[in-house]
């Protein structure tokens, strides 16, 4: 893949006698989304955290824009990254409007910049102007979401890393905000790792899945391909009645961006 991204090569983690990952390759296209769906447990939020360096793999390498992650400094490699989390992460001591411009105030951006900057990202996650004076306390789940990927955006990074960010919102919060990042992740053509739980998110959000299990991939493949084809038993167990739900061969398949 001569326009990958991310680019992992024989990645290992161990922690004490415990390997959390397992020998993973792992390439990400330019403009691709790829959901990594797997048990508790498995190593999804591992190999998110060894690509902003927030750990160190045991062994193998990272490269991101293909440079090897460790030939940046780990705070100024996470300053090109974007990343949101499920809890969001938010300072709570900051307003909207702030929290959206840690990134860019880090980088030194000119005042007049970062202010319109973070109007344009209000725009973009469709968050109103009359927000951004609040404080995190004083928003609503979804609300805290939004900022938070409008804060991951903020220096309009090449790659965007997303770790069950719409986790704990309330079933149709979590579907609407689903359908503005799908139109979202279209228009910025940004590339996209999205960590998981939800098989349903996985297919409606994911160019490709990768079914990761005792950390290790198992399958990576579009959706088409992964739920009419199942690598084996367990990924098909894995899967399980969403298999049948969101197979080509069922009503609609699953949702295409």
């Amino acid at each position: 893949m001569s326009n990958a991204v991310v680019r992992l090569r024989s990645v290992s983690k161990r922690y004490d006698e415990h390997w959390a990952v397992r020998e993973l390759d792992l390439e990400v296209a330019e403009g691709e989304t790829l959901a990594i769906i797997g048990p508790s447990g498995c190593g999804k939020t591992t190999i998110l955290r060894m690509m902003n360096r927030l750990l160190e793999p045991t062994e193998g390498s990272v490269e991101i824009l293909g440079a090897p992650a460790t030939s940046v400094d780990p705070a100024e490699l996470r300053r090109r990254i974007g990343y949101a989390i499920q809890d969001v992460g938010l300072f709570s001591h900051y307003t909207v409007r702030q929290n959206v411009a840690v990134v860019p105030r880090l980088l030194a951006w000119e005042r007049a910049r970062i202010e319109a900057r973070v109007d344009e990202l209000l725009d973009l996650v469709s968050l109103p102007h009359e927000l951004g004076s609040r404080y995190p306390k004083q928003l609503s789940g979804g609300q805290r979401q939004r900022v938070g990927l409008a804060r991951a955006l903020a220096a309009d990074p090449p790659l965007v890393l997303l770790d069950e960010p719409f986790g704990a919102l309330d079933p149709i919060t979590r579907e609407s905000l689903q359908d503005e990042f799908s139109e979202l992740a279209q228009r910025l053509n940004k590339t996209f790792v999205l960590v998981t739980h939800d098989v349903f998110e996985a297919a409606r959000l994911g160019h490709r899945i990768a079914v990761m299990r005792d950390g290790r991939i198992v399958q990576a493949a579009s959706p088409e391909e992964l739920f009419s084809a199942p690598a084996d038993d367990l990924v098909a167990r894995l899967l399980g009645r969403y298999r049948e739900l969101l197979s080509p061969t069922a009503a609609g398949g699953p949702e295409k961006r």
